[in-house]
């Protein structure tokens, strides 16, 4: 009746099998993939492809029992918990053993089987260990980066507190704040360590599958426990779990998560978990509205996802996800979300042709650095200020004014973008300083913010002021910073802008521009008398390739960052999706080799919209078939899709 139902709601994709090692595997070296066969030729039958999860996020309690050494240690010294998955060690020899075992003979069962279209390996990676073990491994790791104490102390200014060190058994693991270049480099060992998990995991499934069946793993948007471009990269393509929890869905906002996740390998992506309707985890585990979650289906289409998965499809009975939302209840039949499901599988299969082979074509950039979100967390100084805030100042209004963004890392290639956006990227090493600058001499708009280019690798302070390496570049340098108690006042003379009064709060930067050919366009109002009339807003001249440098000294309101994002779209001539913005209704496109594009028109509102059309020109929607002149009525969470 399950998979019937799956059919009939067009579904053509099933995950199994994550969470199944204790099913998989009931006791140590007795394997029982018989439900598991059964499960895939059923589906199979009815038309559903099968992603095949590893189950390593969830060991089984014999593993955890007779080897508790694979449990992880927490901050306190103590084991983690059996039963609320991720409670293992990813760099537990042990564990490793028994994760190769159990992995080699998935594989060798279903790594040939063409009703496997990929694999999910393991489920949300997170967890960090704090045995004596990860202590060892990561004194290995700072030798191999560092080859002598000496470099390692001189980088870290290990002499202040006198943290020197001696031997490399002396360096511990940081537990709450630490030294800054020991925290980062935490962090990265992290990274490897979850880097080298994966690619266990991968090398197994690839020594049978070849390229028949394809690889990814369900990242978790935002979260920053290690560096998602480097543990993505072995990747086919990254997938990320969609979840709202409390309140309604904000476009502007879950936008850039999709761009973040396509941005892992500049590819496609798959949505491997949302919502149906509810959760069960957030403070109020409120239902979505109706037609929501379709607007959300297509929103994440409209971004680069190539499917959509729910979690969870079928209640159980008992577990700790027994009252999260589900397709079907735990009397077998369909809850109210699944005929909403079912609409959303009816759309896709109507316009799955001319979707396919499409994906977003941005000329806007903004990057993303874990090394800076991890150095500033660690010293904030104004507890309020969240890099990643800074970062959703600079996209919300590129979102609300119809621009494709990509999310992307600072070393990556920016030679196809007209306008990148730098925010509080605050740790740079000489290889992405050397790209920015390239992307700039080459002809581009870089915009800096505040905390820009404060510190180098080892997370150390340039021997220059901000922006260190890029200071000529930019024209300009920051005398002084601020961590603001209350809103400075900030007046805006931007180029062929009206000139008008905003302000700024949580942080300013009061600029020095190195030469005169550096333009101030804002300038601080009164406010602690050392900003004063200082320069708030730089502009470096252009280059002889037109290439520019707008630094950003002041955290701008709704409003002033509104006029500055205006001001960039029109000296890079951006062309948006849409020429006039629609409050709540967003325009995006995905385009295909040979440059014909798809144009999204979703309203994720609850009031229905007119959207005043060109002259003359038709509109087909490739949902209804309807066609539409001079004006498109959009119904409260009404969807238009049109092959341009």
């Amino acid at each position: 009746m399950d998979v019937r139902l799956m059919k009939e709601a067009g579904m053509t994709v099933c995950r199994i099998g994550e969470f199944a090692w204790s099913s998989l595997e009931p006791t140590e070296g007795y394997y029982d993939f018989a439900w598991l066969e059964r499960a895939v030729a059923l589906l199979a039958e009815n038309g559903i492809k099968v992603v095949l999860g590893t189950p390593t996020a969830a060991p089984p309690a014999w593993l955890t029992h007779h080897h508790p050494d694979t449990l992880a240690t927490e901050t306190s010294g103590r084991p983690a918990q059996h039963g609320n998955r991720c409670h293992y060690n990813p760099s537990s020899t042990t564990y490793l053993r028994y994760v190769r075992r159990i992995v080699e003979q998935m594989a060798k069962r279903f790594g040939t089987d063409p009703r496997i279209i990929g694999w999910q390996i393991d489920n949300e990676y997170n967890r960090v260990d704090y045995s004596e073990d990860t202590g060892r491994r990561f004194q290995a790791y700072l030798k191999e980066q560092y080859g002598t104490l000496e470099a390692l102390n001189t980088r870290w200014s290990a002499a202040y507190w006198s943290q020197t060190y001696a031997d490399w058994r002396e360096i511990p693991l940081p537990i709450g704040p630490h030294n800054p270049g020991l925290m980062l480099e935490f962090r990265r060992y992290v990274t490897r360590v979850w880097r080298d998990f994966q690619h266990l995991q991968c090398e197994l499934i690839r020594q049978v599958a070849g390229d028949k069946q394809w690889i990814t793993h369900n990242f978790m948007g935002w979260f920053d426990g290690f560096d998602h471009y480097t543990v993505a990269a072995e990747l086919d393509f990254a997938s990320w779990d969609w979840y709202v929890g409390t309140g309604h869905h904000n476009y502007l906002d879950s936008g850039l998560v999709h761009d973040l996740t396509r941005g892992f390998l500049n590819k496609n992506f798959w949505v491997m978990e949302t919502q149906p309707g509810c959760v069960n985890w957030a403070e109020n585990n409120n239902m979505l509205n109706r037609g929501e979650a379709r607007t959300m289906a297509w929103h994440a289409v409209a971004h680069g996802a190539d499917a959509l998965l729910y979690w969870q499809w079928r209640s159980a009975p008992g577990g700790q996800e027994q009252l999260h939302g589900s397709l079907i209840g735990a009397d077998g039949n369909p809850r109210p979300f699944y005929s909403e499901a079912a609409t959303i599988g009816k759309e896709f299969a109507a316009v799955a042709n001319q979707v396919q082979n499409t994906a977003p074509v941005n000329k806007a950039a903004i990057l993303h650095s874990y090394d800076s979100r991890w150095s500033i967390n660690a010293q904030r100084h104004n507890k309020a200020l969240d890099p990643l805030d800074i970062l959703r100042r600079f996209a919300r209004p590129l979102a609300a004014s119809n621009i494709g963004l990509d999310v992307v890392a600072p070393g990556t290639d920016l030679s196809q973008y007209k306008l990148v956006i730098a925010p509080a990227i605050a740790v740079l090493s000489e290889a992405e300083s050397a790209a920015l600058q390239q992307y700039v001499n080459d002809g581009g708009l870089l915009v800096l913010t505040v905390r820009c280019a404060q510190k180098d690798s080892a997370n150390a302070l340039f021997s220059t002021l901000q922006p260190g390496p890029l200071r000529e570049t930019a024209g300009t340098e920051v005398e002084e910073y601020f961590a603001l108690d209350s809103e400075v006042p900030v007046a805006l003379a931007l180029p062929g802008q009206v000139a008008a009064q905003t302000a700024g709060s949580l942080w300013a930067e009061l600029l020095r521009p190195l030469n005169e050919s550096t333009q101030t366009v804002a300038r601080f109002g009164e406010c602690n008398g050392w900003l004063d009339g200082g320069p708030a807003i730089t502009i470096s001249a252009r280059n002889e390739n037109g290439g520019q440098v707008v630094y950003v000294g002041a955290l701008l309101n709704e409003a002033g960052q509104y006029a500055l994002t205006s001001w960039l779209l029109t000296i890079t001539n951006m062309q948006a999706a849409w020429p006039q913005p629609v409050e709540g209704v967003e325009f995006a496109t995905r385009t295909d080799k040979d440059g014909s594009t798809i144009l999204f028109v979703i309203n994720h509102t609850r009031s229905s919209k007119e959207i005043a059309l060109p002259q003359g020109e038709p509109f087909t929607d490739l949902l209804s078939s309807n066609s539409y002149q001079d004006v498109l009525p959009l119904e409260a969470y009404g969807v238009r899709i049109f092959a341009r």
